[in-house]
């Protein structure tokens, strides 16, 4: 699965204003539910919430990549946000967090969720990546970024 399929430019925030671990899931829940009605961003961002709940998605080095199953999706979709100056996520390494994924999975899809999540951690572990990430100017550069450093891997 390539995150070409699942990540679409209109679901990515170049510059995430929240501060904070729930205002940070409300804005990338509030692409995806710009982008697929059907799903609710109130609905979303509690399956993610309970998620968190059972301990922080945010991984180290500056990334999270919270997650949750939804009812109402038939597909995988991610939306990508970054924040410039850093949100306290809980972290694993207890640094803040710049840069988010967001994946929402099928409720009865175990193999597609865990996929998914594995290609984004697996392109994440890259430093390089990362800090191309952080160096992107626009919405369209992190999307080419992102595209081009899924097909390397």
């Amino acid at each position: 699965m390539k995150l070409s399929e699942i990540l679409h430019l209109d679901n990515i925030i170049p510059d995430l204003q929240s501060g904070d671990k729930k205002k940070v899931l409300e804005e990338l829940a509030s692409v995806i539910s710009a982008t697929y009605p059907y799903v609710g961003m109130d609905s979303l961002v509690r399956v993610l919430l309970e998620r968190e709940r059972l301990g922080s998605t945010g991984i180290g080095d500056g990334v999270a990549i919270p997650h949750g199953k939804f009812h109402g999706v038939n597909e995988p979709v991610i939306s990508f946000g970054r924040s410039l100056k850093g949100v306290d996520f809980d972290s694993m390494d207890g640094q803040p967090v710049n840069i988010f994924f967001l994946l929402v999975a099928p409720e009865n899809s175990a193999s597609i969720h865990l996929k998914a999540l594995a290609r984004i951690a697996r392109i994440l572990k890259n430093a390089a990546f990362r800090k191309l990430l952080m160096e992107a100017n626009t919405k369209e550069d992190l999307y080419q970024t992102i595209i081009q450093s899924d097909e390397e891997f």
